[in-house]
């Protein structure tokens, strides 16, 4: 970064790192035991889909890879689209194989990287439940390389429980890399798994 890009608040873009997925399962632990929220076994990537034949091939190949999986006990990789016109690629596994749902999340956003189409990509989820059946996604914004907590209310239309995203990312400040500008903590309505 040079001297003009500081003294005109410009910065670098920040690359992506999906190995920052594999943080995850150690995460689930931290936030068991701070909060009592549990893994549902339910995560998905959300993609801006691009018309033509080259992306609709490369969506095929990444859900085949998944879909091939032996060891899927649950239903196969589902594609569904919210009302804000962007797709997800759901996977579904048991809640207490975490470790197999990020591999999943990884190899979609990595299949889609490779193939040339990582502009697209928007971000990961992984769901969580506690007890009291409260919701709460860890979502990894793919362009920045940061997670942030999304709790949505339950029962509520388009309502948040900010006071359990701060304490999620309180929790987890030492085990995920979290975004530190909440404006970019944007809600994600309608995500599969939440």
């Amino acid at each position: 970064m040079g001297f003009l890009d500081i003294l005109l608040g410009r910065t670098k873009a920040v690359a992506p790192d999906l190995d920052q997925l594999f943080g995850l399962p150690s995460a689930a632990v931290t936030l068991e035991a701070a909060a009592g929220f549990k893994p549902t076994g339910t995560g998905a990537v959300c993609f801006a889909s691009v018309e033509g034949g080259a992306f609709a091939q490369a969506h095929r190949e990444v859900q085949e890879l998944l879909d091939a999986d032996a060891e899927r006990t649950g239903p196969p990789v589902e594609v569904s689209r919210d009302g804000y016109g962007y797709s997800w690629l759901v996977s579904r596994r048991e809640p207490d194989d975490l470790p197999a749902l990020v591999s999943d999340l990884h190899a979609v956003n990595s299949a889609l990287e490779g193939s040339g189409f990582g502009p697209q990509l928007l971000c990961s989820v992984a769901g969580f439940q506690d007890g009291g059946q409260r919701r709460l996604g860890l979502v990894y914004l793919y362009k920045r390389g940061t997670f942030y907590p999304f709790a949505p209310l339950a029962g509520e239309t388009q309502r948040r429980d900010n006071a359990l995203e701060l304490q999620v990312k309180a929790a987890l400040a030492d085990d995920l890399r979290i975004e530190q500008d909440l404006s970019r903590w944007f809600p994600i309505w309608g995500a599969p798994g939440l």
